[in-house]
C-alpha cells in the first residue's frame, strides 16, 4: 500500500508551516507593543508560543525579518480597512466607515484577539531596504484615505486633503491609547462622539480662527542666546528620536551630531531611557505653558484655544526643538510608559476643560470635550510629520490655517 495522497500530504505541511508562521508573527506583535522592538527577542517570542529559538530561526532567519513581517500584517489590515472604507458612496460615508472599523478592530482586541495590529512607531530604525518598502506602502494608504475626500482640483485643495488624511490617520492610530479609558458597552457612543467632532469640526462659528500672539513665549528655542550643553542633548535628542525612532537615535549619533563625546552625554543621563524621558518631561511642560497661557488669556475660550493651536502648530513646524512625537513611548519600560501616557491625559483634560468653557460662553459647539481633546492631541503631537508639508507653502500662516481648518471647518467641509 502506497503512504497515502502526497498532495494532500503536502497541502497539510504547508498549512501547519502558515498557522505556526502566523502564530510567531502574532506572538512578535504582542511583545513588540509591549515592550518595543529592541526589547523584543528571538528567544522572547519563542518562549511565547512554546518553541526554542532555533525553531524560530526557520520561520525567521534574522529578527528584523520578523519585525518586518509584523508591520507588514498591520499594513495589510491598515490597507484592507482603508480600500472598504473607500468603496463607500460619499465622504461622510467613508469616515463613519472608517471610524467604524477601527473601533471594532479594538474590540476584537479587547475580547482576546491578538497580533492583529502592531505600532509601527520604529519603522524608521529599519535597514533602509526595508524601510524604504514598508514607508512606501504607508504613502500608499495614506492616499487611499485622501480619496475619502473626493478628488482634488487645485494645489491648496489637494494640501488641504492631505491635512485631512494625516490627521484622520494620527487621531486613529492614537485611539488605542485612550480608548483603554472606556468600556466597550461605550464604544458606539464613542464612535459617534468622535464622528461627530471629526466630521463638524469644533466652534460653533465653523471656521472661526482669530489667535492672538502670545507676548511672551519661554518655550521656544532662543537662538539668540547659547543653550546650555543639556538643552542641546534634548535638542539633539528629540529631533533625532522623531526622525529615526528610539533605536535610530543613538547614542553615538547624538553625540556626533553636537561634536561631544559619549562621556560628556553619560556626565548628564545615566542612559538613553532616562534622556527619552527627560525629552519627554521638556516636551510636556512647554505644551503645559503654551496650554496655560491660553487659558489666562483674553477672548471667547474658543479664540484662547486656537491661540493655543497657533502657537504649538507654528513650534512644531518651524521651531529648532519641536515636541517629541509620542512614537517614543514604545521605548520606555511599562512604568515610565505609564507615566508618560497619565500626563498625556492630563494635558487633553485641560484642553477638555477649554472646549467646556468654551460650550458655556457660546464659542464652541455641543460636542463631547473628552472626545476632542484627543482628537486635539495627536493632531498638535503629529505636526511635526507635517514639517515637509508646511515647507511647500510660501507663507507659514497658511500652513497653519489649512491644517487646523480640519478641526474648525471639519473633515467634511
Amino acid at each position: 500500500m502506497g503512504n497515502g495522497d502526497p498532495v494532500a500530504s503536502k497541502s497539510a505541511e504547508t498549512k501547519r508551516y502558515g498557522e505556526k508562521r502566523q502564530a510567531i508573527v502574532h506572538a512578535a506583535s504582542v511583545l513588540i507593543n509591549e515592550a518595543g522592538v529592541k526589547a523584543t527577542t528571538l528567544s522572547e517570542v519563542a518562549r511565547a508560543i512554546g518553541l526554542n529559538a532555533t525553531s524560530i530561526t526557520y520561520y525567521f532567519s534574522r529578527k528584523e525579518q520578523l519585525v518586518v513581517a509584523v508591520y507588514e500584517e498591520t499594513l495589510d489590515l491598515m490597507e484592507q480597512m482603508a480600500r472598504e472604507a473607500l468603496r463607500e458612496p460619499d465622504p461622510e460615508s467613508r469616515l463613519r466607515k472608517y471610524i467604524s472599523l477601527h473601533v471594532s478592530l479594538r474590540r476584537r482586541i479587547r475580547k482576546g484577539a491578538q497580533g492583529l495590529v502592531t505600532a509601527l512607531s520604529e519603522i524608521r530604525t529599519l535597514d533602509p531596504e526595508w524601510q524604504d518598502h514598508l514607508l512606501l506602502r504607508y504613502r500608499a494608504i495614506v492616499e487611499t484615505i485622501r480619496a475619502f475626500f473626493g478628488p482634488a482640483n487645485s494645489d491648496a485643495e489637494r494640501a488641504a486633503q492631505s491635512a485631512k488624511a494625516h490627521i484622520l490617520l494620527e487621531t486613529m492610530m492614537w485611539w488605542p491609547v485612550w480608548s483603554l479609558r472606556y468600556s466597550i458597552l461605550d464604544f458606539p457612543r464613542v464612535e459617534d462622539r468622535l464622528f461627530d467632532v471629526l466630521a463638524h469640526g469644533i466652534p460653533s462659528q465653523k471656521g472661526a480662527w482669530e489667535p492672538v500672539p502670545f507676548a511672551e513665549r519661554p518655550w521656544r528655542t532662543d537662538e539668540d542666546h547659547p543653550p546650555s550643553q543639556n538643552e542641546e542633548f534634548l535638542r539633539a535628542a528629540t529631533v533625532m528620536i522623531n526622525q529615526r525612532g528610539y533605536r535610530g537615535a543613538s547614542v553615538n549619533r547624538i553625540a556626533e551630531s553636537l561634536n561631544v563625546t559619549k562621556g560628556s552625554f553619560y556626565h548628564h543621563h545615566d542612559a538613553k531611557d532616562d534622556l527619552v524621558l527627560a525629552c519627554f518631561q521638556h516636551s510636556y511642560d512647554r505644551l503645559s505653558a503654551v496650554q496655560m497661557a491660553g487659558v489666562e488669556g483674553e477672548g471667547s475660550y474658543w479664540q484662547r484655544l486656537v491661540s493655543v493651536l497657533h502657537e504649538l502648530l507654528d513650534l512644531q513646524f518651524a521651531d529648532p526643538t519641536p515636541l517629541l512625537r509620542t512614537t517614543a513611548l514604545q521605548s520606555l519600560d511599562r512604568d515610565q510608559k505609564t507615566d508618560v501616557v497619565t500626563r498625556s491625559n492630563r494635558l487633553a483634560r485641560r484642553f477638555a476643560g477649554m472646549l467646556i468653557d468654551g460650550m458655556a460662553d457660546g464659542s464652541v459647539r455641543m460636542i463631547d470635550p473628552l472626545v476632542a481633546s484627543q482628537v486635539l492631541m495627536p493632531a498638535l503631537n503629529g505636526a511635526y510629520e507635517a514639517r515637509r508639508w508646511a515647507e511647500r507653502f510660501d507663507d507659514r500662516e497658511q500652513a497653519i490655517r489649512t491644517y487646523v481648518e480640519t478641526l474648525s471647518k471639519g473633515l467634511l467641509d
